[in-house]
Protein backbone atom coordinates (compact mmCIF):
# COMPACT_ATOMS: atom_id res chain seq x y z
CA UNK A 1 0.00 0.00 0.00
CA UNK A 2 1.74 3.23 -1.41
CA UNK A 3 1.46 6.77 1.45
CA UNK A 4 -0.97 8.01 -0.85
CA UNK A 5 -3.53 5.25 -0.68
CA UNK A 6 -3.06 4.83 2.82
CA UNK A 7 -4.00 8.51 3.57
CA UNK A 8 -6.92 8.69 1.50
CA UNK A 9 -7.74 5.81 3.41
CA UNK A 10 -7.60 7.07 6.96
CA UNK A 11 -9.23 10.54 5.69
CA UNK A 12 -12.24 8.53 4.03
CA UNK A 13 -12.58 6.80 7.69
CA UNK A 14 -12.15 9.98 9.58
CA UNK A 15 -15.24 11.67 7.68
CA UNK A 16 -17.47 8.24 8.24
CA UNK A 17 -17.70 7.26 4.37
CA UNK A 18 -17.47 4.29 2.50
CA UNK A 19 -15.56 3.95 -0.88
CA UNK A 20 -18.99 4.66 -2.54
CA UNK A 21 -19.84 7.71 -0.78
CA UNK A 22 -16.36 9.56 -1.69
CA UNK A 23 -16.60 8.16 -5.45
CA UNK A 24 -20.00 9.47 -6.26
CA UNK A 25 -19.31 13.16 -3.83
CA UNK A 26 -15.96 14.04 -5.83
CA UNK A 27 -17.01 12.47 -9.49
CA UNK A 28 -14.59 10.22 -9.28
CA UNK A 29 -15.98 6.48 -10.49
CA UNK A 30 -16.29 3.97 -7.83
CA UNK A 31 -13.80 1.54 -9.91
CA UNK A 32 -11.17 4.28 -9.96
CA UNK A 33 -11.42 5.46 -6.35
CA UNK A 34 -11.15 1.68 -5.28
CA UNK A 35 -8.16 1.49 -7.08
CA UNK A 36 -6.43 4.71 -6.04
CA UNK A 37 -7.43 3.41 -1.98
CA UNK A 38 -5.71 -0.20 -2.95
CA UNK A 39 -2.91 1.10 -4.41
CA UNK A 40 -3.36 -0.78 -7.55
CA UNK A 41 -4.03 2.65 -9.23
CA UNK A 42 -2.25 6.53 -9.32
CA UNK A 43 -4.33 9.36 -9.85
CA UNK A 44 -4.00 12.06 -12.13
CA UNK A 45 -2.90 15.68 -11.47
CA UNK A 46 -6.43 16.83 -12.24
CA UNK A 47 -8.13 13.63 -9.82
CA UNK A 48 -5.15 14.12 -7.06
CA UNK A 49 -6.29 18.00 -6.62
CA UNK A 50 -10.03 16.86 -6.68
CA UNK A 51 -9.12 14.77 -3.62
CA UNK A 52 -7.36 17.23 -2.10
CA UNK A 53 -9.68 19.54 -1.86
CA UNK A 54 -12.32 17.18 -0.93
CA UNK A 55 -10.68 16.27 2.35
CA UNK A 56 -9.24 19.70 2.79
CA UNK A 57 -5.61 19.04 2.82
CA UNK A 58 -2.72 19.87 0.09
CA UNK A 59 -1.66 17.01 -2.55
CA UNK A 60 1.66 17.02 -0.79
CA UNK A 61 0.19 15.57 2.50
CA UNK A 62 -1.45 13.11 0.01
CA UNK A 63 1.91 11.94 -1.82
CA UNK A 64 3.46 11.79 1.56
CA UNK A 65 5.94 15.01 1.04
CA UNK A 66 5.10 16.23 4.02
CA UNK A 67 3.22 15.62 7.24
CA UNK A 68 1.50 18.56 7.23
CA UNK A 69 -1.97 18.40 6.23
Amino acid sequence: MSILSERILLLRKERGLNQEQIAEQTGIGYRSYRRYESGEREPSASTLTVLADFFGVSADYLLGRTDQR
